[in-house]
């Protein structure tokens, strides 16, 4: 303004770093000697976007925000099929035609996903089923003995009331044997060993579990081996006794014989000694016959197929032929009771009546009582008993009676003779036709044996 006064015109810039912008001022005097001023700015990028950036921001907050809605509006509209898709049945579901390959696929997987799993249940079921089924005992254990799996066999055979998953084996048996196959199973050995448990014998068997080289756990299986060691036991007896048995008839043949052979014995005595050799082969006879019936039976091989057998007729028969052996001894030998027929073999029904009758008649008293009774109940069991009026069986020895060559009272069975067989064979023919046998007994007063078919 100045210079255009003193000069006629005049101009001058500013910069404002406030508005980072320049200002430009042109002044010229008028001839009237007033002065005109314009000015005009300079505007720049940066003045021109602060000029700018509040409505800009203003529109990029409002579409972002509009974008979020409409986005998360549609994203439901989408995602509500697939969150409400059915994973059993993904092939019903109504969604979009682009997503049928992958509902194609989760469809076909999701069918070999329940096509293993029930595969997976029906072997686990097998696995039980074998398990529990089982008279021997099963356990798996992991690396730290804990208890993996077990069947109800294990429990009883450890004399354990109950196990729980996870839990130690070794609280279910604290024993120092069971104690240390464990150990030597987890640390990789086979181990086998016999344990006792309440007059019971086991055989425990352990195997360690390797997978890819590695000891993951063990297998135990226990079993129960106390029959099968009074079936030895009973063997080494059987051994025994028909050594016994075919030793002492043989020895009193050859001794007999000797004393004939040498010249030694009186003519009046060779007689004797020949009643002594016929009646000792007799008893050899016997024995080797009691035996083959044993072994017939043991292997189920009799010759002679079952067909119906009257059992009062045999009876009757029985009652007939020991008759006079009763006579000897003043006792009495009655039948009673029905006609009753069951399905056996004649030979060994009879061979049971007539031991059974046989032993009631040599160990009874002086004019003493043997009873057989042949009977049927409301059920249709037919029963057949012989009951005597004897010397009775202890009852340490009713167990044992049916064994082969036991003797309750082996002196007098020596008296009186016989192989030790005829109780044996009653048991061993009872188990051929499917009978049960019951044993009472009292001392001093009698012994009632009863045959149930």
């Amino acid at each position: 303004m100045q210079q255009a006064l003193e000069n006629g015109s005049g101009e001058s810039s500013r910069y404002s770093a406030t508005l980072s912008e320049r200002t430009y001022n042109y002044a010229l005097r008028l001839e009237d000697g007033r002065v005109l001023r314009i000015s005009a700015g300079d505007f720049t990028m940066i003045s021109v976007l602060r000029t700018l950036a509040k409505p800009l921001i203003l529109i990029v907050v409002t579409v972002v925000l509009l974008s979020l809605f409409l986005a998360s509006k549609l994203t439901r509209s989408i995602v509500r099929p697939i969150n409400q898709l059915d994973p059993e049945h993904p092939d019903k579901a109504k969604i979009y035609t682009e997503l049928t390959p992958l509902l194609d696929r989760l469809s076909s997987q999701s069918g070999q996903i329940d096509e293993q799993i029930r595969e997976l249940r029906r072997k686990q079921q097998e696995f039980a089923a074998i398990t529990e089924n089982m008279q021997e005992g099963f356990l798996i254990l992991d690396r730290d003995t804990n208890v993996l799996s077990y069947n109800t066999s294990a429990l009883r055979l450890l004399g354990a009331d109950d196990a729980v998953l996870g839990q130690s084996v070794l609280k279910l048996n604290a024993s120092r044997s069971f104690r240390h196959a464990v150990e030597r199973s987890i640390a990789g050995e086979h181990y086998e060993r016999t344990m006792n448990h309440d007059d019971c014998h086991y055989h425990l068997i352990a195997n360690p579990v390797h997978q890819e080289e590695e000891i993951i756990g063990a297998v135990l299986i226990i079993l129960d081996v106390t029959e099968k060691d009074q079936r030895e036991n009973l063997r080494r007896e059987f051994t025994a006794n028909v050594s016994h048995e075919l030793k002492t008839p043989l020895t009193s043949i050859s001794g007999f014989a000797e004393i004939i052979l040498s010249g030694l014995a009186k003519p009046e005595d060779i007689t004797h000694f020949a009643s002594n050799i016929y009646a000792e082969a007799q008893r050899l006879i016997t024995l080797v016959g009691d035996i083959i019936k044993l072994s017939q039976m043991d292997e189920n091989s009799i010759p002679v197929g079952k067909e119906p057998v009257d059992l009062r007729e045999i009876a009757d028969s029985v009652r007939e032929r020991l008759a006079h052996e009763a006579a000897k001894k003043h006792i009495t030998l009655a039948v009673h009771g029905s006609h009753e027929t069951v399905s056996g073999v004649p030979q060994i029904l009879d061979e049971m009546v007539l031991n059974l009758c046989d032993n009631a008649i040599k160990y009874n008293v002086e004019g003493g009582r043997v009873d057989i009774t042949v009977s049927r109940d409301p059920r249709g069991a037919v029963f057949l008993s012989v009951a005597d009026t004897g010397i009775g069986i202890p009852q340490s020895d009713r167990e044992r009676v049916f064994e082969r060559f036991y003797r309750v009272d082996k002196s007098h069975s020596k008296e009186i003779g016989g192989t030790g067989l005829g109780l044996s064979i009653v048991k061993h023919g009872a188990a051929y036709h499917g009978a049960t046998l019951a044993l009472e007994s009292e001392l001093d007063k009698g012994t009632t044996i009863t045959m149930t078919f």
